[in-house]
């Protein structure tokens, strides 16, 4: 791909989910780890960006699968923190993303199962559409490309201009 077509792409993705970006939710985000050294917004934005770019190559609805991409994780507390979640983080999470997502904007209903169903089968909820299946699997891989340090999320966010609220967790 062109440099100039990856910043088409880029913008295409930002036009598309300014509003959610430009929230203090989204961007507070930035406050915590998730994977290894990444943020819950780097991972967010990782995923949400890498789906944008299957959708759109599946020719899928991309506006629903790149929210719920998005809004994946927005459960807005340190998940490494036992006493900021009594349950367990990874079955209750989608959960607390999907009430929190639902706040922030009216969600569809795809968009809602895909967050409530992108930790399938461990997270309860069974993906209901192609795009929800398709975040699972984004969503899996991109957690294994941070874990295993292979790539570098912040620079997506860097490169796409999102902002944390504030400064990025250490």
């Amino acid at each position: 791909m062109s440099h100039e077509t990856r910043r088409l792409r880029e913008r295409e993705f930002v036009d598309l989910t300014r509003e959610l970006l430009n929230s203090d939710q989204v961007r507070m985000m930035g406050r915590w780890k998730h994977h290894g050294p990444v943020t819950t917004l780097d991972h967010s934005l990782f995923v949400a960006f890498s789906t944008y770019r299957v959708a759109r190559l599946l020719r899928l609805d991309v506006r629903s699968a790149v929210r719920g991409a998005l809004l994946h994780d927005l459960y807005l507390y340190d998940s490494h923190d036992k006493t900021a979640h009594p349950g367990n983080q990874c079955f209750d999470h989608p959960r607390f993303a999907a009430r929190n997502a639902a706040t922030l904007t009216p969600l569809t209903p795809k968009e809602r199962n895909i967050i409530l169903s992108h930790m399938w089968p461990l997270g309860g909820a069974l993906p209901r559409s192609l795009e929800a299946w398709m975040v699972d699997l984004v969503d899996t891989i991109c957690a294994g490309l941070e874990m295993s340090r292979i790539c570098r999320p912040s620079r997506l966010r860097e490169r796409l201009g999102v902002r944390p609220l504030v400064p990025v967790c250490q």
